[in-house]
C-alpha cells in the first residue's frame, strides 16, 4: 500500500481514539454504576475498542516512512498499551477473574473472534534486530567452545584384535540370518501358489465383464468425488488446491513491505543527520545572539532590583530553575515569594502525605459505598496530548511537495532551539554569578554568595541485597559461566501465533447461567501476550515534554515510562497437565521479545553452587545478567516443588527448597522499570503451600487441555506442518471427538510417529486415515476429568478464586434476601456494595 494510505488510516485510528477520550474524560464525571454486569459491559467495550486502534497504529508505525510521524505514532501506540493494560487490570479486579468472554461485545461492534487477538508489535524484532543477533552469536560461541573442550577431554577406550573380530561376527551373522529369512519367506509364498489351467472362452468373457464392472465403479466414483470438491470449494467449506501454498501476489506484498522497512532506515539516518547538522547551524547563527540578550535581559533584572530595595538580588541556582524564573513576567517580590514557599514545601513535603493517602481511601471507601467506579489512568493524559498534536500538527498539513515523506527541517528547528536555549543558558548563568559577585563588589562592598555544586546524598544504611559480589567481572564472563552452569540457554524458534487454538463461542452464554466455563487455547494465547510480551517488549524511555514539539520530535524509540505506570507484574505461574504447551509459552515470549532465558528450575540448579554463599552468588550472577542483558525471562520448571509440603524421598537430593527464602527477596530488587519476568511452570500445584507459592507468583494462569474447537485446529495445523494433506478421508472431526484428554504434546508425538518419510511417499496412493492416528494415541495416558476437577478446586484456593466465590455467595445472599421481602411484601433493603 501506499504512504497516503497509512496516512488514512492513522487519521482513522485517531478519529477512533478522540472519541475514546470524549467517552472516558467527560466534562461531568460518570456517576457511579451500581449493576456490576453494565459495569463490566462498559470496560470490555472499551477494552476491545482500544484493542482495534492498537492494532491500526501498529500497521501505521510498521510501514510508513515519515520519521517525525513515526515518532507520534509510537507515543500513541504505546500509551494504548498502557491503557489496555489498565483496562484488562480492572476487569480482572471487577469479575475476580484472569479469563474473560466478550462474544457479545463482538457481535454488537460487528467484529471477528480475530479482532482480539492481541497484536505483537513487528518493532519488538525489528528495531532490536542487531542487539539480538549478537546475544545469538555470544551464546553460540561459548557453546562450539564447550563442545570443542568437551571433545578434545573424550578418551577412547582401547580395543584388542580379538574383541573387533568378535564384533564383526556378530553383525556378519545377523546380516545372513536376516537374509535367510528373507528368502525362506519367498519360498513359501510361491509354494502356496496353484497352478492354474489353461483358460476356456466363457473364462474370458465373464473375466472381461468383471474388469469392465470394476473400472466403471472406479470411474464414476472418481467422478463423483470431483464433483464433491468443487461444491465444497465454491462453499468455501474446502481450501482451493492452487492457495494452500502462498500465491504471487502474497509474496509480492511481504518483499514490498520489507522494501518499505529498508526505507524506514534510510529516511531515520538522514534524520539523524539533519538533526546533528540543524544543531550546529542554530548554535553557530543564533547562538551569539541569544547569549547577548539573555546578558542584557539579566543585568536590567540586577539593576531593576537595586532601584527597588537599595541591594543586588540573590542570583537563583540552578536547582531552583537559574536565570529562568526571572523571564517570567511577575517582579522581584513575586520572585521571593514563590522561592521561600518553595523551600517551605520542600520541608513540609514528607508530612503531607500520609494524609493525602488517607484522604485517597476516604474518597475510595466512599466510592465504593455509591458504585463501582473506573480507576484513574496514568495513560489518558498522555493520549490527550497525542491527541492534540495530531489535530494541532498533521490532521490539516499539506505534504504535496513532501512526496518521498521525509523529515521536515523546521520541525527540527523548533525542538533544537529548546536545547541550545537551555545549554547557553547554563553558561550564560555562570558568567552573570561572576558578574554579579563583582558589582556587589565594587558598589556595596560586600563578598558575593558562595555557590556550590550539591553532592547527591548517600544512603549510610545499604539496603540488604545491593551488595555486587562481582564488581569487576565483564558480562561476557558472566555469560560464559552462566552457560557453562546451565542458567543462561537458548531460545527455541516459536513464536505466539504458533500455540495453536480456537476461540470459547459459549463463554458469556455459560457465565449467565452460572457456569464457570474453561478456557480455550486461544484465551490462554491472548493473556500471555498481555501479562507477557507487552510488558516486556516495551522499552524504557526518559524524555521530558516541555512543549508539543517535544512529542513529535521525542527519542527515536517513544518517550513513554510504560513500566511505571502500567500495573506491573513481576512473576507469573502457569498451572497445567503435562503437554498444554507451558514450555512452548516460555519460549514464546522470549522469542517475541527477544528476551534472554535463564533457567533456575530446582532440577537443573541441584548440584551447583552448593552452600549458602553458593546460593547467594547464583542469584546475584542470575539477576545481574537479567538486568544488564534485559529483557530477560527467568523460568522455573517445577514451580511447586520449592514450595513443597513434604519433600518426597527420591527428591530429597535434589535440595528443592533452597530458593524459598531467597527468591522473594530477590523478587523486591526488580523495579518498575526493569524488564525481568519470573515465569513459573507446574504440573502438580497441590503438592506445594498455596500461600507460600501465591505470595511470589501474583498472577496465576490455568492451561486446562484443549476443548473441541481447539483439537480440531491442532490436528489440522499440526498434521499439514509435518507435510501430511488434508483429503476427504481423513475425518478430523471424529478425529477430534476421540481424542478428548489429550493434550497437544501427545497429539505431536502420534502424528510423528503416523506421518514418516515412507508414509509421506504413499500419500498420493494411499491418503491418511483417522484410523491410523488412532493406535499411536492409544499408548498416552490422557487428562481425565478427575485431574482437571482438581485443577479447578486448587484453583478456588487461590486469593483470585476465593474472592470470586466471596462475590458469587454475596450474591446469592442477596438474592435470597430479595425474594424473601418480596414473598414477605416489604421493599428489600439497599446495600452498598462492597
Amino acid at each position: 500500500m501506499s504512504q497516503r494510505t497509512y496516512n488514512e488510516l492513522w487519521a482513522e485510528a485517531q478519529v477512533e481514539l478522540s472519541r475514546l477520550l470524549v467517552e472516558e474524560l467527560p466534562v461531568e464525571p460518570l456517576k457511579p454504576e451500581k449493576d456490576r454486569v453494565v459495569f463490566f459491559q462498559r470496560l470490555a467495550t472499551l477494552y476491545v475498542r482500544y484493542l482495534q486502534v492498537l492494532r491500526q497504529l501498529e500497521k501505521v508505525y510498521d510501514q510508513a516512512v515519515h520519521p517525525q510521524k513515526r515518532r507520534l505514532v509510537l507515543t500513541t501506540l504505546e500509551s494504548v498499551m498502557g491503557r489496555i493494560l489498565e483496562l484488562k487490570n480492572e476487569m480482572v479486579e471487577k469479575e475476580f477473574s484472569e479469563y474473560h468472554y466478550m462474544d457479545d461485545v463482538l457481535h454488537d461492534l460487528k467484529l471477528t473472534p480475530a479482532d482480539l487477538e492481541i497484536p505483537i508489535p513487528h518493532y519488538f524484532m525489528t528495531e532490536r534486530k542487531t542487539d539480538n543477533e549478537e546475544r545469538r552469536a555470544m551464546i553460540t560461541n561459548i557453546l562450539k567452545k564447550m563442545e570443542a573442550t568437551v571433545t578434545d577431554k573424550r578418551v577412547t577406550k582401547p580395543m584388542s584384535q580379538d574383541e573387533a573380530i568378535r564384533i564383526i561376527q556378530v553383525a556378519e551373522r545377523a546380516r545372513q540370518g536376516r537374509l535367510r529369512a528373507t528368502l525362506n519367506e519367498a519360498s513359501k509364498r510361491l509354494s502356496k501358489i496353484p497352478i492354474v489351467e489353461a483358460p476356456q472362452p466363457d473364462d474370458m468373457a465373464r473375466a472381461a465383464v468383471r474388469i469392465q464392472k470394476v473400472w466403471r465403479g472406479y470411474k464414476e466414483r472418481k467422478k463423483t468425488k470431483a464433483t464433491r470438491i468443487e461444491d465444497m470449494i465454491s462453499l468455501g467449506m474446502a481450501p482451493h488446491p492452487k492457495y494452500q501454498s502462498p500465491c504471487q501476489a502474497i509474496i509480492d506484498a511481504n518483499n514490498t513491505e520489507e522494501a518499505t522497512r529498508n526505507k524506514q532506515k534510510e529516511h531515520e539516518d538522514e534524520y539523524q543527520k539533519s538533526v546533528i547538522a540543524t544543531a550546529n547551524h542554530l548554535l553557530e547563527v543564533e547562538g551569539h545572539d541569544i547569549a547577548v540578550n539573555m546578558k542584557e535581559q539579566i543585568r536590567q533584572w540586577f539593576l531593576e532590583c537595586r532601584n527597588q530595595t537599595g541591594v543586588f538580588p540573590e542570583f537563583p541556582d540552578d536547582d531552583e530553575g537559574g536565570s529562568a524564573i526571572l523571564f517570567a513576567e511577575k517582579d522581584y517580590q513575586q520572585l521571593l515569594k514563590e522561592m521561600a514557599e518553595a523551600e517551605d514545601d520542600g520541608k513540609n513535603k514528607k508530612g503531607k502525605q500520609p494524609e493525602k493517602k488517607d484522604a485517597k481511601k476516604g474518597k475510595e471507601k466512599e466510592e465504593e459505598e455509591e458504585g463501582l467506579v473506573m480507576l484513574p489512568s496514568a495513560f489518558l493524559a498522555d493520549l490527550e496530548l497525542c491527541n492534540k498534536t495530531f489535530v494541532d500538527f498533521w490532521e490539516t498539513r499539506t505534504e504535496s511537495r513532501n512526496f518521498d515523506q521525509k523529515h521536515e527541517v523546521e520541525l527540527i528547528k523548533e525542538e533544537k532551539r529548546e536545547d541550545i536555549l537551555a545549554e547557553i543558558r547554563l553558561k550564560v548563568d555562570e558568567e552573570m554569578r561572576q558578574e554579579l559577585a563583582d558589582w556587589r563588589l565594587a558598589v556595596e562592598k560586600t563578598p558575593a554568595k558562595i555557590y556550590k555544586k550539591k553532592k547527591p546524598k548517600r544512603d549510610k544504611k545499604k539496603k540488604k541485597g545491593e551488595k555486587d559480589l562481582t564488581p569487576t567481572r565483564t558480562l561476557e564472563s558472566l555469560c560464559q559461566e552462566m552457560v557453562e552452569e546451565g542458567l543462561l540457554k537458548r531460545v527455541n524458534p516459536v513464536r505466539m501465533q504458533d500455540y495453536l487454538g480456537d476461540f470459547n463461542y459459549l463463554g458469556t452464554t455459560l457465565r449467565m447461567n452460572d457456569i464457570e466455563p474453561m478456557p480455550s487455547m486461544s484465551d490462554v494465547r491472548q493473556l500471555l501476550s498481555l501479562y507477557g510480551v507487552l510488558p516486556l517488549g516495551i522499552e524504557i524511555h526518559t524524555c521530558q515534554r516541555k512543549s508539543l514539539f517535544r512529542v513529535i520530535i521525542c527519542c527515536c524509540t517513544g518517550c513513554q515510562v510504560v513500566h511505571e505506570k502500567a500495573p506491573l507484574t513481576k512473576a507469573i505461574l502457569l498451572a497445567g497437565p503435562i503437554g498444554v504447551g507451558k514450555k512452548m509459552l516460555v519460549h514464546a515470549i522470549c522469542q517475541e521479545t527477544g528476551a534472554t532465558l535463564f533457567d533456575l528450575s530446582p532440577v537443573n540448579i541441584a548440584g551447583k553452587y552448593p552452600g549458602k554463599p553458593g546460593l547467594a552468588m547464583m542469584i546475584h550472577l542470575v539477576f545481574k545478567v537479567a538486568r544488564l542483558m534485559q529483557p530477560s525471562v527467568i523460568w522455573i520448571d517445577g514451580a511447586e516443588k520449592m514450595f513443597y509440603k513434604k519433600v518426597p524421598k527420591e527428591e530429597r537430593a535434589l535440595e528443592p527448597k533452597r530458593l524459598k527464602k531467597d527468591l522473594p527477596k530477590a523478587l523486591k530488587l526488580i523495579k518498575e522499570e526493569d524488564r525481568v519476568l519470573v515465569l513459573g511452570t507446574t504440573t502438580d500445584p497441590t503438592t506445594a503451600d498455596i500461600k507460600s507459592l501465591c505470595k511470589v507468583y501474583t498472577k496465576v494462569i490455568l492451561i486446562p487441555r484443549p476443548d473441541y474447537g481447539s483439537r480440531y485446529v491442532l490436528w489440522k495445523q499440526l498434521i499439514q506442518k509435518h507435510g501430511g494433506e488434508i483429503t476427504t478421508a481423513l475425518d478430523l472431526s471424529s478425529l477430534a471427538k476421540i481424542s478428548d484428554g489429550y493434550t497437544a504434546g501427545y497429539m505431536i508425538q502420534a502424528i510423528q510417529q503416523v506421518i514418516t518419510k515412507r508414509r509421506l511417499l504413499l500419500q498420493e496412493k494411499r491418503p491418511l486415515t483417522a484410523v491410523e492416528f488412532v493406535a499411536p494415541l492409544a499408548k498416552f495416558t490422557p487428562v481425565f476429568q478427575e485431574q482437571e476437577d482438581a485443577f479447578k478446586k486448587w484453583y478456588t484456593k487461590t486469593p483470585l478464586g476465593k474472592k470470586r466465590i466471596k462475590a458469587a455467595q454475596e450474591r446469592e445472599e442477596a438474592l435470597q434476601a430479595q425474594q424473601g421481602n418480596k414473598g414477605k411484601g416489604k421493599a428489600p433493603p439497599k446495600k452498598g456494595k462492597k
